[in-house]
């Protein structure tokens, strides 16, 4: 991508990737972020818990399929900020060789991924400047890095609330009709309660796009015709926690892994 055609980085308009990365204690953020994370914990003290508790399962869920499925192929769409235990240092832990493929459409993140998202000698990690919604050229351009007839995990984890719900189960099954069979599907959001539906309202008064929270079957409905992995869907703090998180609280936030 041409440097000079990236858009400006807005930094007295809050972001959702900027706003993510205060909740989980990161420093790449601004202070319009910061304002908005605050106004929505006020509104839904759990939201930094679910920001956690996603990140922990993103890597639990990369580990297990690095591991005992054998995957060696990430797609990352709405990666966020560069964090500890980012989706390719854990791929990369379990399979050297593993090769995974970023996409997201800030600019700050751009900037970020390229200082910062730096591969294991064996493997490979590559960025993709896009919108989640294109996906026909998300996978185009991922294809430049990934072996698109070989099985893929896309991963997809607190993303897609950008995008109207049912628009949001079409675009995950055209994501999944570009990848071959034997390819999984991770993906979590926050469902709707009385307390989400608060935060959510929270969220679009600090004049960003809005972050659309929903039912259960809202979610799930990603993996029709798809097998889930044990145990199952329901709340992402308790898919198979790591030593430690035996004891953890289930969150607003569900998710599953599936195979294709």
């Amino acid at each position: 991508m041409n440097e000079k055609n990236e858009p400006e980085i807005l930094t007295g308009v809050p972001h959702s990737a900027r706003v993510w990365n205060y909740w989980i204690g990161g420093k790449d953020h601004y202070p319009v972020d910061q304002e908005l994370g605050d106004q929505v914990i006020a509104a839904y003290p759990q939201a930094r818990d679910l920001a956690r508790a996603s990140r922990a399962f993103q890597a639990r869920a990369v580990r297990h399929l690095a591991g005992e499925a054998g995957i060696t192929q990430f797609l990352d769409i709405g990666t966020g900020l560069p964090v500890q235990n980012s989706t390719h240092e854990v791929a990369q832990s379990v399979q050297p060789k593993a090769r995974i493929v970023y996409v997201d459409n800030d600019p700050l993140v751009l900037t970020h991924a390229r200082a910062l998202l730096t591969s294991a000698p064996e493997g490979m990690t590559n960025y993709v400047h896009a919108d989640i919604r294109d996906a026909e050229k998300v996978l185009q351009e991922a294809g430049q890095t990934l072996d698109m007839t070989r099985p893929v995990a896309v991963m997809v984890l607190s993303t897609l609330g950008h995008v109207e719900p049912q628009a949001g189960i079409d675009l995950m099954r055209r994501y999944m009709a570009g990848v071959v069979p034997g390819s999984y599907l991770v993906l979590c959001d926050t469902v709707a309660t009385p307390q989400t539906l608060a935060a959510q309202e929270a969220y679009a008064s600090g004049d960003t796009p809005p972050y659309l929270v929903r039912r259960p079957e809202e979610i799930l409905a990603s993996a029709d015709g798809m097998e889930l992995v044990e145990p199952g869907f329901g709340s992402i703090s308790l898919w198979r926690p790591g030593p430690g998180e035996g004891d953890a609280e289930p969150v607003d936030q569900w998710g599953f892994v599936a195979r294709k």
